[in-house]
């Protein structure tokens, strides 16, 4: 599946509008915020039709996925928005993760707490806002946090620089701080990220901190590490879908196709072969450079995006500057 999908399901009390935009959605809030009404009302529409006195509109099937028998149930869902409800314990698993991950279903997922074992995207976190006729879910997160506490400091001065990834694109912020005598250190993966940064913060209490992370996959470190920057002034983190991402947005490489796809992305990505979005702008931009100077290698940086006149563009895309 790909593309963007819209979702009404309402009946005479409220109405639910929203799209699905990414094969994992998560829905995240406290009790009575509307979250189990709106699986009910798409259980009952499942079960009974239009007799449920509910009207369900989209252009893929609906369906509800709950209980120990999970598996077998999946085997036979296809081409499908499938909704799980809290409680649901199996989607914690590495068996469920391992499952859906060559499906072509789009997966809509209530849970207060994140789930490390799914790539899901900042962007495709929300709450329910429900006015009590009206439900549309909302964006809890964006791609660039920056909580001070304070009187705002210059967000263009950073003393340290922490960055979820140990290949290229920590190759390439490391060249970048040694340069300008910034510290430069690797986590060496998402799941590190909030010890780092939380240590970084206690032992450098008064330094800027930028945090580098990647968007695609980082929706269940979220929660964590957003407490850690609204409890310290010093601390801002940039998560765009990957590094990866950046360099295709930056122009370097000069090709109307990439310039499409970037447009709208989600209309390019097939859900059964790209698991995160992060997979398929790393196997784009290799395609795309393969046979140009700037060829790019996931594990080793090629010195080629370390030219200043490259440097610049992709340093172009960031929203700060360091």
């Amino acid at each position: 599946m790909r593309g963007t999908h819209n979702v009404i399901v309402q009946n005479k009390r409220i109405r639910y509008d929203f799209d699905i935009r990414r094969n994992l959605t998560i829905i995240q809030g406290d009790s009575a915020t509307g979250k189990t009404t709106l699986i009910d009302m798409i259980q009952e529409y499942y079960e009974n039709g239009s007799m449920s006195g509910i009207e369900l509109r989209s252009d893929k099937e609906c369906v509800i996925l709950s209980g120990r028998k999970w598996e077998n149930d999946l085997k036979v869902i296809q081409d499908s928005i499938v909704f799980i409800d809290e409680g649901n314990e199996f989607v914690f698993t590495d068996e469920f993760a391992a499952f859906i991950k060559n499906t072509d279903n789009y997966y809509v997922i209530v849970t207060r707490e994140g789930i490390p074992s799914l790539p899901y995207n900042i962007e495709e976190i929300y709450g329910i806002r429900d006015s009590g006729k009206y439900g549309v879910l909302k964006q809890v997160y964006n791609e660039f946090f920056h909580i001070y506490q304070g009187n705002r400091p210059d967000q263009n001065k950073f003393d340290m620089i922490i960055t979820e990834d140990s290949n290229s694109g920590y190759q390439f912020f490391k060249a970048t701080a040694d340069e300008r005598n910034i510290i430069c250190e690797s986590a060496g993966g998402k799941s590190n990220i909030f010890s780092v940064a939380a240590k970084a913060v206690a032992a450098h209490p008064k330094e800027m901190i930028l945090v580098i992370a990647d968007g695609a996959a980082f929706g269940a470190e979220m929660e964590k590490i957003t407490r850690l920057i609204a409890d310290h002034g010093c601390l801002v983190l940039y998560v765009p879908e990957s590094f990866e991402w950046l360099i295709l947005k930056s122009g370097i490489v000069e090709d109307k196709e990439i310039t499409n796809i970037l447009e709208a992305p989600g209309e390019y990505i097939e859900s059964q072969k790209y698991f995160s979005w992060e997979r398929f702008f790393t196997s784009l931009l290799v395609s795309k450079t393969e046979k140009i100077y700037l060829k790019y290698m996931k594990k080793v940086l090629n010195p080629s995006y370390l030219n200043n006149k490259v440097k610049s563009k992709i340093f172009a895309v960031l929203p700060v500057d360091f």
